[in-house]
């Protein structure tokens, strides 16, 4: 190679550093000399829902431990809702980039172009696994055992409606779950560490303290009738009987932290394990928030700013306190250079928006990179912050250095600031409106014998047919009473071939025996099969018992499994059509889910 090549190699090089935001080593470490990874990420856990940070109505002594024996951030921020969080934190890239815009309905799949957290520990020689809620795509390709993880147990959706045995996703097959779903997901992460052959990443992501509201007796018992000394900061509007709930499923979350921490330890592999732990946004009520303006959903701090521990002997100086602000787009770039895996493959094209942190990791002293900002946005709010300063985009500013509760604005006060941050939040507002989801149709067939998943809540719906909920991500449909009903997913076929086709359902014994239609309708085809209940299937309303406040979400329920049958599908974008020839008083079914394989 001549010289030039060699100076345009390096210039290039340098270039790319400033865009990933550190320098990447020029090859692996041995697989033995890498630490482990498991990144512990809880659901609705608010900054204040943790002891040390000053919630008197209980203790964490296990996350407590996480901060005082590694690194604790006070900056750290996510988005207002759950899956726009779980993309930043997978791609160390704004979830607009990425093509996530909502919670559900497809909205919350990341763009197949995009490189996860996953595949990179993956293709460093690391054993991957999810256990929890992935919220990023139900269907293959977009499913987690397609964007990375060798190993998935738990659900997809946004939420779960039962926390106590319920229908699971094993690799793809429809499994029930043993018990409580924090200390499940718990056991599968423990059971999947002591295989020490290769490290291991591991992503355990709790549906907890996620409504509804569920919880073991154990830990309910103990907060039932408890004091709420700490209140939330706009106390009037708490909900006394939610708040204790959602202690009591921290506190199981915090058992089951220290169940892992002793397994890891009693196996020798807990000093070689970066352990992170974080939440996916502020708290899901009005409870105590250290005095934060806003919960789950706002811009505001209580919203988005999150606990953040990382512990890891090696690399971490026990007590550090890290005050860079700081962001889930950054947790890749940081964990990559903590195991020394290099990201120079990505793309130039889609450049990090995070930076690594591993320099802040051993010293609290540690200069903050400067000139950085953090960008969010939900329900078309968007909000901007600097080292000190918080941009909302109704013009109001606030210093958080003395006014982490956001009660002065001082716009008029810092007139400079305030024109280069608008600047700014407006480029970052023009990054949203180019990047919203084009409603893209839901994929099948992407490899054979492998089944993909076609639930309710990603279903449209003609006539009377209802979702059991407002909020459709556990919900099952129901109401389908008339002739002119019709159940449609809208989806895109990968690869031309025969379908099998079956159905979770239940049915009343009058409506054994009603002619229904599966149609696969595209802009030049239509194949159908019709089929017919053999057998009624009938389940009580599940969960009810089990709630300790009353919920929004849909309740659970039993289903049978059904073979519809199949059908040939030419490649391309059809729709999937649900239909039946009701007689005027019967009801059809309930349907819950439609599971699709290439043959």
């Amino acid at each position: 190679m001549s010289n030039q090549s060699l100076k345009i190699l390096l210039i290039f090089s340098i270039l790319l550093t400033e865009v990933v935001g550190f320098l990447a080593p020029t090859s692996l470490a041995a697989p033995g000399d890498r630490p482990n990874v498991l990144l512990i990420v809880t659901d609705d856990q608010g900054w204040g829902d943790i002891g040390s940070h000053g919630n008197t109505n209980f203790q964490t002594p296990n996350m407590d431990r996480l901060a005082v024996e590694g690194a604790r951030f006070e900056n750290f921020y996510v988005c207002p809702v759950c899956s726009p969080t779980r993309c930043e934190i997978l791609t160390g890239r704004y979830h607009q980039r990425c093509g996530v815009t909502g919670v559900s309905r497809g909205e919350e799949r990341i763009n197949l172009d995009e490189r996860t957290m996953a595949d990179v520990f993956q293709s460093a020689g690391y054993r991957t696994a999810l256990f929890g809620k992935w919220h990023s795509g139900t269907q293959h390709p977009y499913h987690p055992n397609n964007r990375g993880f060798d190993e998935f147990y738990g659900f997809t959706s946004g939420h779960w409606g039962h926390y106590f045995s319920p229908r699971l996703d094993h690799n793809g097959v429809v499994v029930e779950g043993k018990g409580y779903l924090s200390d499940d997901f718990t056991d599968h992460a423990i059971d999947f560490a002591k295989d020490q052959s290769q490290p291991f990443f591991t992503m355990l992501a709790y549906n907890s303290p996620h409504s509804p509201m569920q919880v073991p007796d154990r830990w309910w018992n103990e907060f039932a009738e408890s004091p709420i000394d700490s209140r939330a900061t706009n106390p009037n509007r708490e909900d006394i009987v939610f708040t204790r709930a959602a202690l009591a499923m921290v506190a199981n979350l915090d058992w089951n932290i220290g169940r892992i921490l002793d397994a890891f330890a009693s196996d020798g592999t807990l000093d070689n394990t970066i352990i992170v732990f974080m939440s996916d946004n502020g708290p899901n009520s009005e409870r105590y928030n250290d005095g934060l303006k806003g919960k789950k959903g706002s811009v505001d701090e209580g919203g988005v700013r999150s606990p953040l521990f990382i512990r890891h002997p090696r690399s971490t100086k026990p007590g550090t306190v890290v005050q860079q602000l700081s962001g889930a787009v950054d947790l890749l770039p940081t964990l990559a250079q903590l195991c020394q895996i290099p990201l120079a493959g990505q793309s130039p094209s889609k450049p990090f928006d995070g930076i690594s942190l591993k320099g802040q990791l051993g010293n609290s002293d540690a200069e903050a990179k400067s000139e950085r900002s953090v960008w969010s946005i939900w329900n078309r709010k968007h909000a901007l912050r600097s080292d000190h300063f918080l941009l909302v985009d109704n013009g109001e500013l606030f210093d958080l250095a003395k006014d982490r509760g956001q009660k002065t604005n001082v716009a008029s006060a810092h007139p400079d600031k305030l024109v280069a941050m608008r600047n700014e939040l407006e480029s970052c507002m023009a990054i949203s409106q180019a990047s919203q989801n084009n409603l893209r149709p839901f994929t099948l067939g992407f490899a054979i014998d492998q089944p993909d998943h076609l639930p309710a809540r990603d279903a449209d719906l003609i006539g009377g047919v209802k979702y059991s909920s407002i909020h459709p991500n556990c919900s099952y449909l129901t109401n389908w009473k008339n002739s002119q009903d019709q159940i449609i997913w809208h989806v895109e076929i990968l690869d031309s071939g025969s379908y099998m086709f079956d159905v979770y359902y239940n049915c009343d014994p009058e409506s054994v025996g009603l002619p229904i239609e599966l149609t696969a309708k595209s802009s030049t085809t239509s194949q159908s099969v019709q089929f017919q209940f053999a057998a009624p299937s009938q389940s009580p309303i599940i969960g009810a018992a089990e709630d300790r406040v009353p919920r929004s979400e849909s309740y659970w329920k039993n289903f049978s499994r059904f073979e519809i049958g199949s059908i040939d599908i030419e490649k391309g974008n059809c729709e999937l059509v649900l239909s039946a020839n009701v007689p005027e008083g019967k009801n059809v079914a309930e349907i819950a889910l439609l599971v699709v394989t290439r043959r």
